[in-house]
Parts: structure tokens; C-alpha cells; sequence
């Protein structure tokens, strides 16, 4: 188990070296570019077996202990220590990330997106991998900071070598947000270090924020929580995203989605919930109207971006879901409940498959179409998934109800335990306004319900034989391969949450406890 987690966390960077290296003349196959792109998928492969492997040699009889670890030292002057290890927490964040990049390495295999050397474009996705999974599996505040800062120039690279239109620009906005909140997040963990002895995340958990002073709190939270909740993102600091997702290749905009936005809520979660009690309890209140706010703004955008008219594009509606989504991940944290935390980790999960299965399905018609533009896709030469391409219509159909959380399907339940959690938030937090939340939040409900209907009436429905005749391919053998899983776990999360609620209720439930199960 200890060398399994170093190794899932190491490997992708050894594959990413491996990747710039010539081809074995026995491996080449067709051509250099298709064996390192088979490369890619071999690497991805094997870390995410480790990663299953990993999962069935975890004691879930007690998910809320530390397991798999290793702690050697790393810096003796600073008490910097390489600390790895994974609770009930992390443990599905960890395989959904394995999970993730597999599945796009694979699509990559068949569908590579136009750009430069696929030699670079394996090696940076590899690079991207080693940090996400360094994030969710180091013990140590600075490692969990190089991991944070690791993922921004692979990111970086993908979006402005391989994107599409407008890539540069929404590429350096990506890196200066993202560098900028880091910077500040840096100083808060450095504060939280330097004043406790030690920047050991499970002796500070332990704790519970005993040796730091309240002032020192909230200066430590107010830092920590702008560079977490830019990642995150949290309204108003939620700018970058519509531009970085609009840009980014397919592979790029479900990576984004589905693993990079969670490192910032796993953030709040990890470090500031048990390290900073008091100073989390002093912002809570605040977090959770920004969260609020950050719903209904959400569904609002793509509501807008839906209309007729309006030229909205739907790699960009989704991009706005995503900062609704992520605002009930944010509630349920600010409720500081264990039931609201709970909802924010199953939401987290359910997002990351969700969402990104959208946007491998609007990647797709945007290399079928040639465009994502919503009027052009319902126009007279519009969609009509359901005649023109009814395997597809049915995938698109499916993730927009999952997407706006009908029951039954992985979506619902994080959702619902976060509106739980803001009904009935942590002792010392003002009830009336997290009511106030709550029913805020349930509004956003109902307006994400709307906008995702009017897209799949306007995608989907409508006469394919109303417009001149379009040859359309229907969902294709890789691709059915890479979304097919994604459909099969939001259907079990759904049917099941057990299944991740039993790994996380009792790792929150001592996380909140300050370290005692």
C-alpha cells in the first residue's frame, strides 16, 4: 500500500520523461506519434490500476485513518517533511483523477487536437497527473503547495499551444489569477507553519488550530481561503474559467473540470476546516453568501447564454454550470456540518463526472459541427441529435439530467446534503442566514433544471430533415469507450451513494472533531 501511493504519485512523472525519449524501433508501429500516444494511454493505464488496486487493499472499516503512508524528512530546517497518505477522503478523489486522465488519454489516442509535437502534448498531460495526485495525496502544507503550483504550466501549455480560438489570451488569464491567489495562499500556509512548529497537515488537524492564536486564524483563512477559492472558483474570482474553457482541447476542459477545480475545494476541506476552526467559523457566514450568490449567478449566465439569439456558445454555458455547481460544494463547506461537508465531497465527485463527460460529449459536436455556437447547432442545419445522431442525443440528454440532479443519478445527492447542511449549519453560525442560503441555493436548482432542458430541447429535438441533409456520425467505438464509464459511475453514485458516503462520513466526522473519531 505505501509503495503503491508513491508510485502512483511518481510514475506519470517518469512516463512524462519516458514520452520525450525516441520510440523503441520495436514499439513505433505506424508512426512515433502513435507509439508515444500509446504511451500515454499505457502510463495513464497502469497508474489507474495502481490506483484500483490501491482502493481494494484500503481498510474501509476505518476510512477516517490515514492509510498507505510514508513520512520521510525532507527539509530539517523548516521541519518539511515528505508525507503522503489517504483517508476516506481523499481516496476517491485520488482514483476519480486516475480515472479522468485515463479516459482522456485514451480519447487522445484516436482524436489528438490540432497543435504542435504529440510528444509534448503526452509529456504535459503526464506532468498535469503527477500534480493533481500529489495534491490529494501529500500530508505536508509546503508539498501540498508545490503540488497546487505543479498543474499550472502543463495547464497553461495545453490551453495555448492546443486550444482553439482566443487560446493565448485565456491562457495567461488562467496562470495570472491562479499564480496571484497562490502567492497570497503561500503566505497564509507559511503563517500557519511558522507559528505552530510544524507544517504536518494530520499533527495540525490533531490539534485544531489550539496553538494558533485567533487573529492568527483569521489572517491564515482570509489567505489560504483567496488562493483556494480562485482554483475553486468561487464568485466573483470565477472570471477566468468561461475563457479558459472555451479555449482548452476537449481533454483540457474535462481535466479542468473534473480534477483541477477540486483541488481547491479538497483545500478547504484538508487544511482550513481543521486547522483553522475559529477563523473558518469567523468567515462562514461570508463563504456561504458568496456561495449563494455564485448559484444563481451560474444559472443565471446560462440561462442567458441559452436564448435565442444570443450566440451563446456551450463549451461556455458549461463553463457557468460549473461556478453554480461548485457554489453548492461552497455552501456545504460553510455550513461546517458534517452533513454539509459530506454533500460537498459527493458533489465534488458527481461534478467531475458529470461535467466531464459534457464536455467530451460538446467537444464532439464541435468537431462534428465545426462550431459549439447554440444558434448555429438549433438552426435550420442544426443538431437534431435525436435523428441525425441518436446514440448521442441520448448521451447529451442523459448528462444534462444527471447535470441538473434528478434523483436517482449522482448528481442529486450532494446537492441535496449541501441545502441540508445550510438548514441546519454548526453551532455559532447565524441559522437565519444560512436559511436565507439554503433557499437561495434551491432556486438555483430550479433555475439550472431550466437552462439544461432548453439546451437539449434545442440541441437534441427538432426535424433533422428540415434543413439541407447532413452526414453526421453518430457516437464512435473510442468514444463510446471513454464516456461509457463515466454514465456507469454517475448511475451507481446515484442508486448507491453508500458506496462513497461510507468513505467520507466518518473521515469528516474526525476531521471536524479535530482529530478524535
Amino acid at each position: 500500500m505505501q509503495f503503491l501511493l508513491a508510485f502512483i504519485v511518481a510514475a506519470p512523472l517518469l512516463g512524462a520523461a519516458a514520452a520525450l525519449l525516441p520510440a523503441p524501433p520495436g514499439l513505433k508501429g505506424k508512426s512515433p506519434e502513435q507509439a508515444v500516444l500509446r504511451h500515454g494511454v499505457t502510463v495513464t493505464g497502469v497508474i489507474l490500476a495502481a490506483a484500483v488496486a490501491l482502493t481494494l487493499g484500503f481498510d474501509h472499516d476505518t476510512p477516517s485513518r490515514i492509510q498507505a503512508t510514508t513520512d520521510i524528512s525532507w527539509i530539517q530546517a523548516l521541519n518539511v517533511r515528505i508525507h503522503l497518505g489517504v483517508d476516506g477522503i481523499s481516496l476517491p478523489l485520488l482514483l476519480m483523477t486516475a480515472l479522468l486522465f485515463f479516459l482522456c488519454a485514451l480519447y487522445s489516442y484516436f482524436k489528438l487536437p490540432a497543435g504542435p509535437s504529440p510528444k509534448a502534448f503526452v509529456a504535459l498531460l503526464l506532468v498535469l497527473e503527477s500534480g493533481t495526485l500529489a495534491t490529494f495525496a501529500v500530508l505536508d502544507l509546503l508539498l501540498f503547495f508545490l503540488a497546487f503550483e505543479m498543474v499550472l504550466i502543463p495547464m497553461y501549455f495545453l490551453i495555448a499551444r492546443w486550444g482553439g480560438a482566443q487560446r493565448q489570451a485565456a491562457a495567461w488569464k488562467f496562470i495570472l489569477y491562479t499564480l496571484l491567489g497562490s502567492v497570497v495562499m503561500l503566505l497564509g500556509l507559511l503563517l500557519i507553519g511558522l507559528n505552530s512548529g510544524t507544517f504536518d497537515m494530520v499533527t495540525l488537524a490533531s490539534d485544531n488550530g489550539r496553538e494558533l492564536s485567533h487573529t492568527t486564524q483569521i489572517l491564515a483563512v482570509l489567505a489560504i481561503g483567496i488562493g483556494l477559492a480562485v482554483k475553486t472558483p468561487m464568485w466573483p474570482l470565477h472570471s477566468w474559467l468561461p475563457d479558459a474553457h472555451t479555449a482548452a482541447p476537449t481533454v483540457g476542459s474535462v481535466l479542468l473540470a473534473g480534477v483541477l477545480l477540486k483541488m481547491g475545494t479538497y483545500g478547504f476541506v484538508r487544511i482550513l476546516l481543521p486547522i483553522t476552526p475559529d477563523g473558518m467559523a469567523t468567515f462562514a457566514p461570508y463563504l456561504g453568501a458568496f456561495a449563494a450568490v455564485g448559484i444563481v449567478y451560474g444559472s443565471l449566465a446560462c440561462l442567458a447564454l441559452a436564448r435565442k439569439g444570443n450566440k451563446g456558445d456551450l463549451k461556455r454555458l458549461i463553463a457557468y454550470s460549473s461556478v453554480g455547481h461548485m457554489g453548492f460544494v461552497l455552501l456545504g463547506i460553510a455550513s461546517m456540518t458534517p452533513t454539509g461537508v459530506n454533500g460537498a465531497l459527493f458533489a465534488n465527485i458527481a461534478h467531475g463526472l458529470i461535467t466531464g463527460l459534457l464536455f467530451f460529449l460538446v467537444g464532439a459536436l464541435k468537431d462534428r459541427y465545426g462550431t459549439a455556437d447554440l444558434d448555429t447547432l438549433a438552426g435550420a442545419t442544426g443538431a437534431a441529435l435525436y435523428g441525425r445522431a441518436p446514440r448521442m442525443g441520448a448521451f447529451l440528454a442523459f448528462a444534462a439530467v444527471a447535470s441538473l440532479g434528478l434523483p436517482g443519478l449522482a448528481g442529486f445527492w450532494g446537492e441535496m446534503l449541501a441545502l441540508f447542511g445550510a438548514f441546519d449549519p454548526a453551532e455559532g453560525l447565524s441559522r437565519p442566514a444560512f436559511l436565507t442560503y439554503m433557499a437561495v441555493g434551491a432556486l438555483g436548482t430550479l433555475l439550472t433544471a431550466a437552462y439544461l432542458l432548453i439546451v437539449v430541447r434545442r440541441v437534441c429535438m427538432g426535424d433533422p430533415k428540415a434543413g439541407p441533409e447532413l452526414a453526421v456520425a453518430d457516437i464512435q467505438r473510442y468514444e463510446f469507450a471513454a464516456w461509457t464509464p463515466l454514465v456507469a459511475l454517475t448511475v451507481l453514485a446515484g442508486l448507491w451513494p453508500a458506496v462513497l458516503l461510507g468513505l467520507t462520513d466518518p473521515a469528516v466526522q474526525k476531521l471536524l472533531a479535530g482529530g478524535n473519531s
